[in-house]
């Protein structure tokens, strides 16, 4: 398996795991997926024989903080390491910086907890618009 930073020929392999994994309502326009992938500080995939078989989506300085926005691992590869391995590619070894991230889905937080993250009560947030509220 190998993780690093994704190639153009991956973004829609990546956008299809996303969707496969539950999250259609936030990657089913391509271009509006292409687009989100370019904005990102580091956007990194595990590829397995040719195939995305993880993704990982953050937002960095690269100094102090960062944010994981998406992690995703295809069903039949999880509970192999492979979301420790992209957590870990992306957030370096450097333990000044502080790392968010949000932990809703069924799992996560056990997850997270598993790799050092800690429920935090001092994030705040402003969500957005869905489609149909904009």
């Amino acid at each position: 398996m190998d993780i690093r930073e994704i190639q153009p020929s991956e973004i829609e392999p990546a956008r299809r795991l996303l969707e496969a994994s539950g999250w259609s309502h936030r990657v089913s326009n391509p271009d509006d997926f292409r687009q989100l992938v370019s904005r990102s500080q580091r956007a990194l995939v595990a590829v397995q024989d040719g195939e995305v078989i993880g993704f990982l989506r953050a937002l960095t300085d690269g100094m102090a903080n960062g944010y994981i926005s998406m992690l995703v691992v295809a069903e039949q590869h999880r509970h192999r390491g492979i979301g420790r391995a992209l957590v870990g590619a992306v957030m370096g070894n450097d333990r000044r910086m502080t790392w968010v991230l949000r932990a809703a889905r069924e799992g996560a937080g056990g997850f997270y907890e598993k790799i050092g993250f800690v429920r935090s009560e001092a994030a705040m947030e402003r969500p957005g618009a869905r489609t149909s509220d904009a």
